[in-house]
């Protein structure tokens, strides 16, 4: 984010201090533009079929790097410090386990089940050393986020809760979705400060619950709507002293499909608001607040216009597509400051090096694959 309000002084907390009981709030600022990120998608595609995938590395190293540099909050901007190299190892590994998954299936249902389970015992390992990379590689003021939890705690879970959600056929994932993110957000840190996450189980349930039953509500509504069409084609049918034709009940058959598709679409900006405001109003970094004030009817038409808009530009769209909405996502988001930033930026500080020279060796397993 490289604007500013006018008028707010570059070190953001520093003049005007509230007193600790009045916090700041620091709204996030994302600058990026459509136009802008185009340049750089276009030539990141580009580059990538030519040398077959290997440029994906370096592409989403300028593409962070674009994002963290136009995100800016309190004056400052974020930075990206990732090396392609480790990006690309991580890529190389996902196409061995991935093809060495799909060569083994068709040799034979056995070893494609055993490499299905080496696949998935890998693959906690990898998300852990994913999100130190990540979070190692990005810093803000020049101290570095951080993240400490160990790998046990990460096949805990990224593998034993998704195995207890399925088993219990469903009835777990928001106990298992809450306690992922309670995981993430509790052992990331900047600098030596660790955030801390206090949403309840029972609040992921409310909104799974709400989800599900205005999902359900909309699904019978839109049943009972196109039943009705349905059985006036079969009842013309009959008035003609004929079955209606097969073909007849086409349109209202894929009408209702359509709609209730339409309404599973509508619920996904529901569930993304829902989710986005319910943890980032419970996440702390020591005295200070998160504040996210997302609306659903905004998220819903930026998700409705954007795909309309890709869609009809063959794909082109896509990049702005990406601007839009990550923009509003970010600018939703304020930082409740107790205090002077800069004394905090001062306490956030490390102590010694030994443990960022630890960290030369680690590997970005790209989550988005």
């Amino acid at each position: 984010m490289n604007t500013v309000t006018s008028g707010t002084p570059p070190s953001g907390f520093a003049a005007n201090s509230p007193t600790p009981h009045q916090p700041t709030p620091e709204a996030f600022v994302f600058s990026g533009r459509g136009s802008e990120y185009f340049r750089i998608w276009i030539v990141n595609l580009l580059l990538s079929i030519v040398t077959l995938g290997i440029y994906s590395a370096w592409a989403k190293v300028r593409r962070t790097r674009y994002f963290y540099d136009n995100t800016q909050v309190a004056g400052s901007s974020f930075e990206y410090h990732g090396n392609p190299m480790a990006i690309l190892k991580g890529r190389i590994i996902a196409l061995v386990l991935i093809g060495g998954y799909q060569i083994a299936f068709r040799l034979s249902p056995k070893l494609g089940l055993l490499a299905l389970v080496l696949m998935l015992s890998v693959m906690p390992w990898l998300i852990w050393r994913s999100y130190q990379f990540k979070l190692y590689n990005s810093s803000y003021r020049g101290i570095r986020f951080g993240f400490q939890g160990s790998a046990g705690k990460s096949y805990f879970n990224y593998l034993v809760l998704p195995l207890i959600s399925a088993f219990s056929l469903g009835l777990l994932s928001p106990f298992a979705y809450q306690r992922t993110k309670k995981y993430l957000h509790t052992e990331s840190k900047f600098g030596a400060t660790h955030f801390s996450f206090d949403a309840s189980v029972g609040s992921f349930y409310q909104i799974f619950l709400i989800c599900f039953a205005i999902a359900v509500l909309g699904y019978i509504g839109i049943g009972i709507l196109f039943s009705g069409s349905l059985m006036a084609v079969a009842s013309a049918g009959v008035g003609a002293g004929k079955h209606a034709a097969p073909a007849a009940y086409a349109g209202p058959f894929f009408s209702m499909i359509f709609s209730m598709y339409a309404w599973t679409f509508l619920i996904v900006p529901l569930a993304l608001t829902m989710f986005q405001n319910l943890i980032w109003n419970h996440t702390r970094l020591a005295d200070h607040q998160f504040q996210s004030k997302l609306k659903w009817t905004r998220v819903a038409f930026i998700m409705i216009t954007n795909l309309i808009a890709i869609v009809c530009t063959l794909g082109l769209f896509t990049p702005f597509a990406q601007i839009r909405s990550l923009k509003y996502r970010l600018e939703s988001v304020s930082l409740l400051a107790a205090g002077s930033l800069d004394h905090f930026l001062a306490d956030a500080e490390p102590q010694g090096s030994a443990a960022g020279e630890g960290m030369s060796d680690l590997l970005d397993f790209d989550l988005s694959l």
